[in-house]
């Protein structure tokens, strides 16, 4: 079944329909270049329309109780495990993901719904002494009333209701943009899935559009309270300023430039397959990829024949191919500009250990060392399939090295010291890092989030709390006050 024909539109105070713009979205296959569809983009008064439907419908869902909002989320989650197949061609289709990626997303996207079905009933007021006689202070946790949401296209549908269902499961209402490339996958599978789950109308409204049509509305609006925003540093650092100059708290899940480290006392074996799914999941369009593998001088030469060796194995191709390990990336300019980032590189005296050729949006695995210091390549966040191999030594140089980045998302340590990869991981300048595994890792109640230009605010569990709620003091005089005049 394809979604594509009868979710490409706008999903606004529980209708779909064309946008009104002047131009197209058109949503292609990144592998085939097939046109999956086209999307007239949404204008200033249709994103006005949006939000006002979600201001509207707000008041009413916030006042719902919450054993009634979470039975919402417990149909969605049914609606997924009923069409997982569906939505795995879907994936594959519109993002290139391969199927161990999309597997990934619906697991993970499966798990942020269930942990939504608990968050409805998690928030709690509470009361306060006062210093003046007969004072009563409570504290309640109130919805901060309509919430606009900004989700990427590397994992959109996953990425979208991470936001999406806590906001609601709190009792706000959504507005959300999704990626241009990603319009289905990241909108209107996600508006689909509340709708038939029984989400009232207005409450989530899906705005497919651009910048160059709506500018900033979406988020100058005057309705949403707060901004969550997943995507580049740069944007994210545009989001903040717009948001701020408006009084509107913002929460950024930007880019990163993770190291995986290897220290002296690893299991080899087992940081070579760690290392690979790191950097080459999805092509290596995350953000928590391993752009940077760090690997102890006196264990370099056996780690990097090993890892080479398994690189070689990867499988470049058709993404719904099931043996399939890297795909397409999200389009062709993507592809160039990556290119053109290897070429400059080794120019600059790095080796290819190994050089993956570009075809069209297919771009081999390329692993590079040798990399002169002060290379563009080791201080950005590369989003395919590229690699750079650094050697260190000693611990004091492999934490040098991994900070040596504007980015402090992710990362991670393989040791045979449990201890000292704890150590470690202390001293780098991340929001998460992991002892013996991937870089790659992501669950529903522990705080997501990054350091540095890779971010502000946490995701997950509790933090979507703060995140979308708000406090507010009632006091009650139980006797008289006494005033001074």
């Amino acid at each position: 079944m394809s979604y594509f024909s009868e979710l490409a539109l706008q999903f606004i105070d529980g209708e779909w329909r064309g946008g009104s713009g002047s131009w197209d979205i058109v949503d292609f296959n990144p592998y085939n270049g097939e046109k999956l569809a086209s999307i007239t983009v949404a204008t200033v008064e249709e994103v006005d329309l949006a939000y006002r439907a979600a201001e509207r419908a707000q008041s009413a869902w916030g006042a719902t109780n919450p054993y009634a909002r979470r039975a919402v989320f417990e149909r969605a989650l049914r609606i997924i495990e009923e069409r997982e197949k569906e939505l795995t061609e879907t994936i594959i289709a519109e993002c290139g993901g391969t199927h161990v990626k999309a597997g990934f997303e619906l697991h993970l996207a499966k798990e942020f719904l269930r942990e939504a079905v608990q968050l409805a009933l998690r928030p709690e007021g509470r009361i306060l002494p006062s210093p003046v006689d007969g004072k009563e202070n409570r504290l309640y946790r109130l919805p901060v009333g309509v919430v606009g949401v900004i989700s990427p296209f590397n994992f959109p549908f996953l990425l979208s209701l991470k936001s999406v269902a806590p906001a609601l499961a709190l009792g706000n209402a959504v507005v959300l943009k999704p990626h241009q490339n990603t319009p289905v996958c990241g909108g209107g599978l996600v508006a689909r899935i509340f709708e038939e789950a029984g989400l009232p109308a207005g409450l989530l409204n899906v705005v497919v559009t651009d910048i160059a049509e709506i500018g900033d509305a979406l988020i100058e609006h005057p309705v949403p309270k707060v901004i969550s925003f997943t995507g580049s540093d740069k944007v994210g650092r545009h989001v903040a300023t717009v948001a701020a100059a408006h009084f509107k708290r913002t929460v950024l899940e930007l880019g990163g430039n993770s190291a995986l480290v290897v220290l002296d006392d690893a299991d080899l074996d087992y940081a070579v397959d760690a290392a690979v799914f790191s950097r080459f999941v999805h092509q290596g369009q995350v953000c928590m990829a391993a752009n940077r593998v760090l690997v102890d001088r006196a264990v370099e030469r056996e780690f990097t024949e090993k890892f080479v060796a398994k690189v070689e194995t990867l499988k470049v191709g058709d993404p719904g191919d099931p043996t399939t390990h890297i795909g397409p990336l999200i389009n062709e300019s993507q592809a160039e500009a990556i290119t053109s980032l290897v070429d400059q590189t080794i120019a600059d005296g790095a080796t290819a250990l190994v050089r993956g050729r570009t075809e069209g949006t297919l771009m081999g695995p390329t692993v590079l060392s040798g990399v002169p210091e002060g290379s563009a390549i080791l201080g950005q966040e590369v989003f395919g399939p590229v690699v750079t191999l650094i050697p260190f030594d000693g611990d004091d140089e492999a934490v040098r090295i991994a900070n040596d980045t504007d980015y402090g998302l992710s990362g991670a340590v393989h040791t045979g010291d449990v201890e000292r990869g704890v150590r470690f991981a202390q001293r780098v300048h991340t929001g998460m890092f992991h002892v013996n595994d991937s870089t790659v890792h992501d669950e529903p109640i522990v705080p997501f989030g990054g350091e540095k230009h890779s971010g502000l605010g946490r995701l997950n569990g509790e933090s979507m709390i703060e995140d979308f709620t708000t406090t507010k003091w009632i006091s009650i005089q139980h006797g008289r006050s006494q005033f001074p005049f």
